[in-house]
């Protein structure tokens, strides 16, 4: 599919509402159908749509996605709307009016920034990525608020725009690059960008290096639903050299406080497990500090402690056996407590989860679910078993 304007005529549209539920299985018949009475081109792109739509209900939701168009790189790379939502807050927030978005893709944030009442100026240089950006804009209703340009980011004027939010493109030939200047364009560039402006933010890949973040920046590190999704640069908002970590739905929002790491302790009654944003952004010493709880080991971020103390920002597990790392009598312990559901969570550990369950779990299974924690507790590989607290 090189070219959405096909689609976007009366026939495409009624092609698009007509296939829209087709499930995959039947593509083939349905294709079959469909050529005797439209182009074979035009009903494999209509076919070839529906199928990303389909996958991009997870991220845009299926009414958004149902009416949206996409690219296969664009539904890979693109923002979560609920991610892109809190970012457009963050900006309303500091009080912008109007946004450069500089590699905009199919317009993921272009559209939660323009639902935020921001005037967007969505840039990518890619003729079928911007299409498909003003194709959304269009379809959702946002095109008074959004214009498109075709062209490269690195030649567009962005002066007279409130802030910048740039999102350079972190996959190549080879799949995804983690060396922030082989971003396109190179993170070095996006930053001078950033500085130009009073605001403005930088998506980035979650796993950047703390020292490669510029210290007149804060590093903000987001996740939805206990997934970490992104980290964004923040210029002009937040605490310079500062560091968060987000958490969605809420959303709740962590800020580092400098603390020094926590101690080692032993194993308490309760082990907390933090989001995986507050691993990212560093911040276990400040979850620690909450919980009254220190570390099983100085190398992992496991938090053990003797009270239950709820936050939003770690799972609590209730500890009911420790044990050294030995799968017999790990398969004798859940077999003499019937256990049937067993979770397997590991940080620490080259054990593989699925081939512990393999061997451990008994042929007829039990009721009762338990989870392992196979980690290292003061450096001896250990088996921590409990249940979500």
């Amino acid at each position: 599919m090189n070219d959405l304007a096909p689609l976007l005529t009366p026939e495409g549209r009624a092609l698009l509402d007509e296939v829209r539920d087709t499930d995959p299985a039947d593509e083939l018949a349905v294709a079959t159908r469909l050529r005797r009475s439209h182009p074979a081109e035009l009903v494999s792109a209509a076919l070839g749509q529906a199928r990303l739509r389909q996958r991009a209900a997870a991220k845009f939701g299926p009414e958004d996605a149902g009416r949206m168009f996409f690219t296969p790189n664009g539904v890979e790379q693109s923002t979560r709307a609920s991610v892109a939502a809190h970012r457009a807050e963050r900006f309303g927030e500091l009080g912008v009016t109007s946004v450069a978005d500089l590699c905009c893709g199919i317009g993921g944030d272009a559209i939660a920034l323009a639902r935020a009442g921001i005037r967007v100026l969505a840039v990518d240089r890619d003729p079928l990525t911007a299409a498909a950006a003003r194709a959304n804009a269009e379809a959702l209703g946002l095109s008074d608020l959004i214009e498109v340009r075709e062209t490269d980011v690195t030649q567009v004027d962005t002066s007279s725009w409130d802030a910048v939010f740039v999102d350079p493109a972190r996959r190549g030939g080879r799949g995804r690059i983690f060396d922030p200047e082989a971003y396109s364009p190179p993170l070095s560039w996006a930053v001078e960008a950033a500085r130009q402006h009073p605001h403005a933010a930088l998506k980035v890949a979650p796993g950047i290096p703390h020292d490669a973040v510029p210290g007149d920046a804060e590093a903000e590190w987001i996740s939805d639903g206990g997934d970490v999704k992104e980290a964004v640069l923040w210029f002009g908002a937040g605490r310079p050299g500062g560091v968060r970590a987000t958490l969605l739905p809420g959303p709740r929002s962590l800020a580092g406080r400098g603390l020094p790491d926590p101690s080692v302790r032993p194993v308490g009654r309760y082990l907390y497990e933090p989001d995986g944003a507050v691993i990212r952004a560093h911040l276990v010493a400040e979850v620690a500090e909450e919980v009254g709880g220190g570390l099983l080991d100085a190398t992992i971020a496991y938090v053990t402690a003797d009270a239950l103390r709820p936050t939003p920002y770690a799972t609590a597990y209730e500890i009911t056996d420790r044990l050294p790392f030995n799968v017999k009598k790990l398969k004798a312990l859940l077999r003499e407590r019937e256990v049937g559901v067993l979770t397997v969570k590991k940080r620490g550990s080259a054990v593989e989860p699925e081939e512990l369950r393999r061997k451990v779990l008994p042929k007829a299974h039990g009721r009762r679910a338990v989870t392992v924690f196979l980690t290292r507790v003061a450096g001896a590989p250990s088996m921590l078993l409990g249940h979500p607290a």
